[in-house]
């Protein structure tokens, strides 16, 4: 299982685009609400949760997934079940993955401490003890995949299907998107 979590605020194609594309190569997911059942993204499309986050087991998820948006981010920051859910991910040597402004999630927790990252353009700043990566599109490091900004939302979720299934079925859902770009 992986989790996505959603709060109010999330940039929506970060949220979606590993949604689909772990949905196309059977990983099962689950979009998580952290501030309700449903969720408002930041242009305000609403989704509907598929579970509570008091509803989750962290510690037995394949990966947890962190979506940028300003507001989303800070959404998760204020809460404490948010950030414990990721730490637990984290701690129990689960797949933590976050996009745009979401790595400064990480970083707050410490999990980006000497590890390479990205974020989006202008937040390195906040990834403190991060090794920045400015120009990468995705960054894998160990158990912590980081996503740049919107624009690089496929090559983020590509990463994490990557990571979990293997290149062969991240090219099989390149392949089938046409998305040229995929470098796996």
């Amino acid at each position: 299982m992986v989790y996505i979590l959603l709060a109010d605020g999330f940039e929506e194609v970060e949220a979606v685009s590993p949604a689909d594309a772990l949905r196309r190569a059977r990983v099962e997911v689950q979009l998580v609400g952290v501030t309700g059942m449903t969720v408002t993204a930041s242009h305000g499309l609403r989704v509907a949760a598929d579970a509570a986050l008091a509803d989750i087991d962290p510690a037995s998820c394949e990966a947890l997934i962190v979506p940028g948006g300003l507001r989303g981010v800070e959404n998760l920051k204020a809460s404490p079940a948010a950030l414990a859910a990721i730490q637990t991910a984290y701690d129990a040597g689960r797949l933590v993955c976050a996009i745009c402004a979401g790595p400064t999630v990480l970083a707050r927790l410490g999990i980006l401490e000497g590890k390479k990252a990205v974020c989006y353009p202008g937040m390195e700043g906040e990834l403190a003890g991060a090794v920045p990566q400015p120009d990468a599109r995705a960054v894998t490091d160990g158990q912590v995949i980081t996503g740049r900004s919107a624009g690089t939302s496929w090559d983020f979720a590509l990463a994490i299907l990557t990571a979990l299934r293997g290149p062969e079925a991240a090219q099989k859902v390149a392949g089938a998107i046409h998305y040229d770009g995929f470098q796996g």
